[in-house]
């Protein structure tokens, strides 16, 4: 059955939002525009009116005569030139005008998009695309600037140029205007039903262009994997598939709209046939006393009064491309960003007459400062983490975690082991309040982390993942990236603790070599050494290590270790690890199957139980 085509309808509740964008903070130069379109639209219009005094009074006196003087009609054709002269500075004018609007207006979209996008939990990147989250800053933008910069401008001179063509029209012959506007209602029929199937298209179009930028992001970033499962084949059929149907409201989509301009500009040509016949048969008999000059000068607003008509219905299409663009963005700006009730803070702290007292100084000591009853407490900052019966599930109905209860106290290593989905890694999520737990509770020395604001709750934790990410720019900039007041100093002391400074200076530019693609020049062990430092600037009391180790060779893994475990030393610490070498020395092992913990104790303890630990460390078992 064949889809539907209809018109879309204006989203005035996204209209109406981007004008507060546009409106407020231009006022003063929308009032240049308004400024620049009506002199350019009553300069369209004077010009054409003053075809009629040109011919009937400089031109047609001239005709037959032996000897005529042609000063005065040089003298008009000047005046005309003047005003088309004037005309055409207030069109460049506000065009000029717009551009600088347009790019303040998309600026600070842009910004707000970004700050916005700061705020979003974890859980909005799992369940969005990246590459549709890109195109609300190409596609979806641009189309905005389309519209601000081409089709508003465009549609308030052509409404502004309309109505004094109008009037124009009336002060010369009132049967000729009523003929006009009826050939303009069948113009404005056509365009309705012409551009309502193309916003349609155009619509679609807006998504199936997010959904094929998702699936080549999503292609670029597993090119490795591809490549591996010799998956090329399926690929390009899934894009092919994509790409068809974003081809398809492409083409209908244009078809329509192209099919716009021919159609009204034979409409056009149509009407100005007729308005040329019917004048000149009224003047052939004498009909409205119309001269040649007021033929000729009709004849020209009837083209200045189909030209926007024509130019309106094929912005049409553009606007509601571009408001569809903006609901688009609007969405990114409305999600809900990461909850925060935590009213404890973490503050640098100083011993005075020996209370802990809170100083401005970047002082060695920190503590959490928790307001009770109109007043503060200051708890020092040790480390001390316990975990008692969490309950938790990323979907309501698909449990993840079920009664886990464990503790860490300040310098304590805990492990946590066991196969894929135990729900390991979920562990270090909620420990970070990436996501928030159902039942039981979490606390930091002694404090509820519901409790603690996040920024202050992750600046108390350090994170290496085995997943390491490296920004665009130098390598001192990349290890700065854990404390940004952190001097060179500080970043190459923590580079010499992690085991990465080594082949930091044996790089040609050292500290300050470059890095793009995500490091895609170092070695996956260097990446992770630099990750080991970026964690180890920052300083934090508790370190979570999420399987550090397990995407790198043997050799490069004893100087990861030798790393973490400098980074370790002195700091509570819950590391993950399918290398079970590696966690022999944590104080608690909490060996994990399917969200539960089904044994606990250190080494020793587990390998004489005989339990799952010592099937797993034994090899009957392995980690998957």
């Amino acid at each position: 059955m064949a889809e539907k085509k209809k018109s879309v309808p204006l989203d005035m509740v996204a209209a109406k939002r981007l004008m507060g964008y546009i409106y407020k903070p231009h006022k003063k130069a929308i009032v240049l525009v308004l400024i620049g379109i009506v002199v350019s639209s009553l300069a369209s219009v004077i010009g054409s009116l003053f075809i009629q005094t040109l011919i009937d009074q400089y031109i047609t006196p001239l005709i037959g005569q032996s000897n005529p003087n042609f000063g005065p009609l040089v003298g008009a054709i000047a005046q005309m030139a003047l005003i088309y002269y004037i005309g055409a500075a207030a069109n460049l004018l506000y065009n000029r005008s717009m551009v600088t609007i347009a790019q303040g207006v998309l600026k600070e979209i842009r910004d707000e998009m970004f700050a916005k996008m700061q705020e979003l939990p974890i859980s909005y990147f799992d369940t969005h695309s990246f590459g549709d989250i890109m195109s609300c800053y190409t596609n979806d933008t641009d189309t905005l600037r389309q519209m601000i910069t081409q089709s508003l401008p465009m549609a308030f001179s052509s409404l502004i140029t309309i109505v004094s063509v109008f009037f124009a029209m009336l002060t010369r012959s009132v049967l000729l205007t009523l003929l006009v506007i009826a050939l303009v209602v069948l113009m404005v029929l056509v365009a309705r039903v012409i551009g309502g199937r193309s916003g349609f298209y155009f619509v679609r179009q807006q998504k199936d262009l997010g959904t094929v930028n998702g699936y080549i992001e999503e292609m670029m970033d597993g090119q490795k994997v591809v490549k591996v499962f010799n998956h090329e084949e399926k690929n390009i059929a899934d894009f092919t598939a994509l790409n068809d149907q974003l081809c398809d409201s492409a083409d209908n989509a244009n078809r329509y709209a192209n099919m716009m301009m021919p159609i009204m500009a034979n409409l056009g040509n149509l009407m100005y046939a007729l308005v040329a016949i019917v004048g000149g048969l009224m003047a052939v008999n004498g009909i409205s006393g119309l001269t040649l000059g007021a033929i000729a000068s009709f004849l020209q607003l009837t083209r200045s009064f189909a030209m926007p008509v024509s130019q309106i219905s094929q912005q049409a299409n553009s606007v509601v491309m571009a408001l569809a663009g903006a609901r688009r963005i609007f969405t990114l700006m409305d999600e809900m960003p990461e909850q925060d009730q935590g009213d404890v803070t973490l503050v640098n702290v100083e011993m005075v007459d020996g209370k802990l007292q809170e100083t401005q100084k970047h002082s060695e000591k920190w503590a959490w400062k928790v307001p009770e009853n109109g007043q503060y407490r200051y708890v020092p900052l040790k480390g001390d983490v316990v975990l008692s019966h969490v309950d938790f599930s990323y979907v309501p109905g698909k449990q993840i975690l079920t009664d886990i209860s464990a503790e860490a106290k300040p310098g304590e290593k805990v492990a946590l082991v066991g196969h894929t989905g135990a729900g390991k890694t979920t562990i270090t999520n909620l420990l970070n309040r990436f996501y928030d737990i159902q039942g039981g509770t979490i606390s930091y020395d002694g404090i509820d982390i519901s409790r603690i604001q996040k920024p202050s709750l992750r600046q108390a934790l350090g994170m290496v993942l085995q997943d390491t990410h490296l920004f665009t720019g130098t390598i001192m900039e990349n290890i700065r990236y854990g404390r940004l007041d952190a001097t060179d100093e500080d970043c190459i002391a923590a580079a010499q603790l992690a085991n990465a400074d080594s082949f930091i200076t044996r790089l040609p530019n050292g500290y300050q070599t470059m890095i793009t693609g995500d490091g895609a020049e170092l070695s996956q062990g260097q990446r992770q050494l630099l990750n080991i430092a970026r964690a180890a600037v920052a300083d934090p009391p508790v370190m979570v290590l999420d399987e550090a180790t397990s995407s790198i060779d043997t050799r490069t893994e004893y100087l990861v270790q030798k790393g973490m475990d400098a980074l370790m030393k002195g700091r509570t610490v819950f590391v993950i690890a399918h290398r079970l070498s590696t966690i022999q020395n944590s104080d608690l092992i909490m060996v994990m199957a399917n969200g539960h913990i089904l044994e606990r104790g250190n080494h020793d303890e587990l390998i004489a139980l005989k339990g799952q630990y010592y099937q797993l460390y034994t090899g009957a078992f392995e980690l998957e």
